[in-house]
């Protein structure tokens, strides 16, 4: 893990070009709290990732697909997104965990966002966000960057859609870069960065090997192919975890 030296403006979002090549060599961008100016580049020696075909759902969360408790939507609201994520939270312990989302990386990803290469997936209830997730998306990659829930199973439904969306646009790989249980509770598995880096390899080979679509597209694709997508979404993880 390497530290970054601030440019002679270090309040300057982060070149966007620079920030997909990083996301292409399996590096990521952190802070140490909310208003750290400074940039931490990051490249794990083991990450994770999501199988499209291994996303484990409790019973509770497959009732709650199905009832369509959320409405859920893609691109709609991703500064609202990105600040849910970037909120403090309770620690285990009971103290408030600062955020490593700083005001610089935020205003990076909103722009990366603008140029069509950060996506948010949102959970409305009652015209109120009440969880979601962002990340980067390119080629057949998206890396999951952070979630955040304000009612049970949100953020997880936010996942679900997010896994659907992007089998439906024939993409491949879903990064969400450290190991927690949580995450492995819900169908992680860990891998050496070498292997990741293959993954993401074999993830950006040329359309011509294998047509893909972006991935609010997909997303899209799932909004209109029923009137309960949820169950539709729910059915279709069953039957492939």
């Amino acid at each position: 893990m390497t530290k970054a030296t601030p440019p002679a403006d270090a309040q300057s979002v982060i070149d966007p070009q620079l920030l997909l090549l990083a996301y292409r060599s399996g590096i990521f961008p952190m802070a140490e709290t909310r208003d750290d100016p400074e940039i931490m580049w990051i490249e794990p020696r083991e990450r994770a990732i999501f199988p499209l075909d291994g996303l484990t759902l409790s019973r509770s969360l497959v009732k709650t697909l199905r009832r369509d408790r959320f409405t859920v939507t893609c691109n709609q609201a991703f500064e609202q997104v990105i600040a849910g994520c970037a909120a403090p939270r309770d620690g285990e312990d009971g103290d408030v965990s600062e955020s490593w989302i700083s005001h610089r990386i935020t205003a990076s990803y909103v722009l990366l966002h603008k140029l069509g290469h950060a996506h948010s997936v949102e959970c409305w209830r009652d015209g109120q966000l009440v969880g979601g997730l962002y990340g980067v998306g390119f080629d057949r990659v998206f890396c999951g960057e952070s979630m955040f829930s304000r009612e049970s199973d949100a953020s997880k439904v936010a996942l679900c859609w997010l896994v659907a969306a992007m089998r439906a646009a024939g993409m491949e790989l879903l990064d969400c870069q450290f190991m927690t249980s949580h995450l492995a509770s819900l169908g992680a598995v860990a891998m050496p960065q070498a292997r990741y880096l293959e993954m993401v390899a074999r993830a950006c080979r040329p359309v011509e090997e294998a047509p893909y679509r972006s991935l609010p597209q997909g997303f899209q694709s799932l909004a209109g192919a029923s009137s309960s997508p949820g169950k539709v979404i729910a059915q279709s993880l069953i039957q492939t975890s």
